[in-house]
């Protein structure tokens, strides 16, 4: 009998590319492959990366040229594939770039069409949706995965049942804004924008990608439908934007008990200035008004977040007005990232990384001491 050929997977990144990670196992199997016990029995090595910093990708890059020596003299090579956010260098770029790389695979082309591979035999995670419309200047995501596309509510709740009859009693929605799922789309595309010249580059507000509907949102639909199923114990989603954030997405919560009372919400910055600057489309206001509805309507909510320290232009006193917001929020959690310029990016193109890693560094550490170490012996689960 023929030996089945296998496959190894290394992840990087957020909840998004674990997510992908599994689904990419079932293709394998599906395609009658097995794991590999360890990295140097596998036939087919896949490497899933993240672009989201500089340091990200060159933990990939460094990863490879181990690999790279490892099987330099081996008897057999495995083949070596490259999917995830750093395919937005293009095809040419990567296998210049990277020689010992055999193949670049778009995660798209992987699909749903075979069951995820999880290990975690509770807790499942469950892409809603793929790609970004939104236009955050510093995000390499809508270059890395395209525009916005949702699946469908019967595939996703056709998985919900296959897990629950599995014995899953967690689940986590996952997507790069959530509460845009379902949602029509309209506007152009990043790419398409960033052929402008620079000088009459002009970013749309991110609520402009989408036309405007009456009644439910598609994501409250959706999460009134999962929250039928009575043997889910926990459902978490990740992640949301606050200038969507609906009140009829907070009065789902409120009515659902099943729903994480933990709401993981980016703000990236306290910052009025460095808000406009990033696109993100809210002031500091308008997130502290999300906020206060959160905490009337849902009790015991607490709340974690994304901040980006030493933006292109950050001062002392827009760094001052995060540390004042992170004092009015208290934070349960915040997972804090120094601004890395990425290639490709409209802040890349716009404005010059002009804030030292020194001061990034010291300021990264004043919100870490702030909000995190307060919390590390009762900071609620994060799954991401």
């Amino acid at each position: 009998m023929k030996k089945p050929k296998t496959y190894f997977i290394f992840t990087f990144g957020c909840q998004m590319n674990k997510s992908d990670s599994e689904r990419v196992a079932g293709d394998y199997l599906a395609r009658g492959y097995q794991l590999a016990k360890t990295v140097d029995e596998a036939d087919e090595i896949v490497i899933n990366t993240c672009s989201v910093r500089k340091s990200a990708e060159d933990r990939a890059r460094s990863l490879i040229n181990n690999l790279s020596k490892k099987f330099r003299e081996a008897k057999k090579k495995p083949k070596i594939i490259l999917t995830g956010c750093m395919i937005h260098h293009g095809e040419e770029k990567l296998l210049s770039m990277l020689p010992f790389v055999d193949e670049i695979l778009p995660i798209a082309e992987v699909g749903f069409n075979s069951a995820a591979v999880r290990r975690d035999k509770q807790h499942a995670w469950i892409p809603i949706s793929s790609g970004c419309n939104s236009f955050c200047s510093f995000c390499i995501v809508p270059l890395s995965r395209g525009r916005e596309v949702s699946r469908p509510q019967p595939d996703i709740l056709a998985e919900v049942r296959h897990l629950v009859r599995q014995g899953y009693n967690e689940i986590t929605l996952v997507g790069q804004n959530v509460n845009s799922y379902g949602l029509e789309k309209v506007g152009i595309g990043l790419r398409k924008l960033l052929m402008r010249d620079p000088k009459q580059l002009k970013l749309p507000a991110n609520k402009s990608q989408y036309k405007k509907f009456k009644g439910i949102p598609p994501f409250v639909k959706l999460l009134d439908k999962i929250c039928e199923f009575k043997q889910i114990a926990k459902l978490r989603f990740l992640t949301s934007n606050p200038w969507d954030f609906s009140d009829a997405l907070i009065d789902c919560i409120s009515r659902h008990p099943q729903i994480d009372r933990f709401i993981h919400l980016p703000v990236q910055s306290g910052s009025n200035r460095t808000l406009k600057r990033m696109n993100r489309g809210y002031t500091w206001q308008d997130y502290l008004q999300v906020v206060a509805k959160l905490r009337r309507k849902i009790p015991g909510v607490t709340l974690g977040t994304d901040i980006i320290v030493g933006f292109p232009g950050e001062t002392d006193t827009d760094f001052q007005e995060t540390v004042n917001l992170a004092k009015k929020v208290n934070w349960q959690v915040a997972f804090v990232a120094r601004y890395s310029p990425r290639p490709g990016t409209v802040s890349y193109r716009l404005y010059p990384d002009n804030v030292s890693d020194v001061v990034k560094k010291k300021r990264w550490q004043v919100l870490e001491n702030l909000i995190n170490q307060p919390h590390l012996t009762h900071r609620p689960q994060v799954i991401k």
